[in-house]
């Protein structure tokens, strides 16, 4: 479903502050998968996830999603096929406009619009069943302003309009970082059960290591622009804190050096 092939990327490239982001970067993403990011800072994880988002362009190697080439696509063109939840929860969804009004612009991505805007019964029916599943008592306040909810409420709605239309990859960028720990575990549960539910093939940015082994079915980590380590299935589900901080170690002949994700 993604196939990113000898990515390079090079910020401020000819200066003293250049900085070689992505090295001849490869990673292959099979229809369905489930995978989790973690690395040590500056280790290239929010310039991947941007990359396949197409806010940066490339500076060398090719961007395929679902067999489609997209390396020179803008990042609004690939918005048609790919989903993203943000780590600021006042992205992604208008603050001013009502639960239902944010809920039916995802409603109607990329669908021919005309002059009819008006949200009809049936749309409401239908909202108020997919927020109810949330089990967050937002399926009451479908006229309440996005501004006027909490941070998880907030996430939780962006997880569903980023993925109401089934998009190809759904890419989230550490959206449960600015949460606190009991709501961040109450988004991850919904963020499980919507990835399931729609079989979504979806890449997850975390800074918390052991959220990075609890889900998904498979962990990559990422060290100084390239994948150090990339496990899955069995041995995935054995993995610890401690092993993973030990296979970094010896993959990359250095501690693990990022304060939040080992205290997360």
């Amino acid at each position: 479903m993604l196939e990113l092939k000898n990515i390079t990327k090079v910020f401020n490239p000819g200066t003293v502050n250049e900085k070689l982001a992505l090295r001849d970067f490869s990673l292959t993403l099979n229809d369905g998968d489930f995978v989790t990011v973690i690395g040590g800072n500056g280790a290239g994880k929010s310039t991947m996830l941007n990359i396949v988002a197409g806010v940066y362009p490339t500076d060398g190697g090719s961007i395929l999603i679902d067999g489609v080439d997209m390396t020179r696509l803008s990042e609004h063109k690939r918005a048609a096929c790919i989903g993203r939840v943000f780590q600021d929860p006042m992205m992604g969804t208008a603050s001013d406009m009502w639960v239902e009004e944010n809920l039916a612009l995802a409603d109607r991505r990329g669908k021919h619009r005309g002059l009819k805007w008006a949200i009809t019964k049936k749309d409401r029916e239908k909202y108020r069943s997919i927020l109810a599943e949330l089990g967050l008592g937002l399926e009451t306040r479908l006229t309440t302003k996005m501004g006027l909810l909490s941070g998880g409420q907030r996430q939780a709605i962006t997880l569903l309009m980023a993925s109401m239309q089934k998009p190809k990859l759904l890419l989230l960028d550490e959206h449960t970082a600015a949460l606190d720990p009991k709501t961040a575990s109450t988004v991850l549960e919904i963020t499980d059960r919507i990835i399931s539910e729609h079989h979504l093939t979806t890449l997850m940015v975390t800074h918390n290591m052991r959220d990075a082994i609890t889900h998904g079915n498979r962990l990559i980590m990422l060290n100084a622009g390239q994948i150090i380590l990339d496990i899955s299935g069995e041995e995935k589900k054995h993995l610890t804190v401690e092993s993973l901080l030990n296979a970094f170690s010896k993959a990359s002949g250095a501690e693990f050096a990022n304060d939040r994700a080992l205290l997360g």
